[in-house]
């Protein structure tokens, strides 16, 4: 039987990872301990959570014509993930993302370098609309141009699809996308950028999701780090906390498994409590293995962690 289909706008970046033992000051040159390079970007890495959570996948990016645009392929394969909107530009390399992980605090920074991925335009959300129309959920980040990325939200809301958007990195949204948007889904820092004020405990994280909603956001989920997601909407209200599955070892991605597992879950017709408790899973998984895509757990995995936690 088909699964759900999750149609995901993002980019696909290969990651360019380094270790160390701590952050470098400005000026300063530090030896690492650890180098890696694989596949990353919300987008993609979303469209990987969500496809081992058993959605059916459709991405929406482009590429670059070069080794990591193979990389790219090979990785959309070997996942499952539906290839009809992976478009190539032969002038622009595909998208990387520039990692630095603290080890001694399992956190990291990042510089995205966004490449192919900066010429996504509506022309391009135009030619999938038969595919954002024809699934259960539609999901946006916002690594690639505000324009295509509002406009697919545009399109998706006006065909009726659910919209979860994943408003990282953080910038400003209008008022009128944001009443489009049915699942906003920002961490502490992007729900400042939105509502002007920090989040740094429970009641603001309740006080900036009443104003998202008073703003016309239907459900809003501020995941909260190692504090789990609080969830406000009509269906539940409430902290979800988060779930413990071994030793912390890199938390670059968890957000992205966070998403990929709430919208495979909801495409598949959970609630919303249910939805978010099994996005919380998922990155309670992906936080004790390192890297992004590679990271992300299997449904089998989940279900697991689920089982045991109730």
């Amino acid at each position: 039987m088909t699964s759900p289909l999750v149609t995901i706008l993002g980019a696909f970046f290969v990651d360019l990872a380094c270790r160390t033992e701590r952050m470098p000051a400005w000026g300063e040159t530090l030896h690492g301990r650890h180098f890696a390079m694989g596949p990353g970007g919300k987008g993609s890495n979303q469209a990987v959570a969500a496809a081992r959570q058993g959605a059916s996948v459709e991405l929406i990016t482009r590429l670059g014509q070069d080794h990591f645009a193979a990389m790219a392929r090979e990785v959309f394969s070997e996942e499952g993930i539906g290839r009809r909107h992976v478009g190539e530009d032969p002038d622009q390399p595909t998208g990387t993302a520039t990692i630095i992980v603290d080890d001694e605090r399992g956190e990291n920074a990042i510089l995205i370098v966004p490449g192919a991925c900066d010429r996504l335009t509506p022309a391009d959300i135009d030619a999938a609309t038969d595919t954002i129309a024809g699934s259960a959920v539609f999901v946006s980040q916002l690594e690639l141009p505000a324009e295509t990325c509002f406009h697919a939200i545009a399109v998706a809301a006006g065909n009726g699809v659910p919209v979860v958007l994943n408003p990282a990195p953080a910038r400003s949204i209008p008022r009128d996308i944001l009443a489009m948007v049915d699942y906003l889904t920002p961490n502490e820092t992007e729900t400042e950028a939105l509502v002007g004020h920090a989040v740094n405990n429970l009641e603001d994280a309740q006080r900036a999701a009443r104003t998202l909603r008073d703003w016309g956001v239907a459900n809003v989920l501020i995941t909260l780090g190692g504090e789990g997601v609080y969830v406000c909407g009509d269906a539940y209200e409430g902290r979800i906390a988060a779930f413990s599955a071994g030793p912390l070892r890199d938390t670059t991605g968890a957000g992205d498994a966070f998403n990929g597992g709430f919208v495979a879950a909801l495409a598949a017709g959970a609630p919303l409590e249910a939805a978010a408790r099994t996005g919380c899973a998922v990155a309670g998984l992906s936080v004790t293995r390192q890297g992004t895509a590679p990271s992300m757990p299997s449904r089998a995995e989940t279900r697991a962690l689920l089982e045991t936690a109730s």
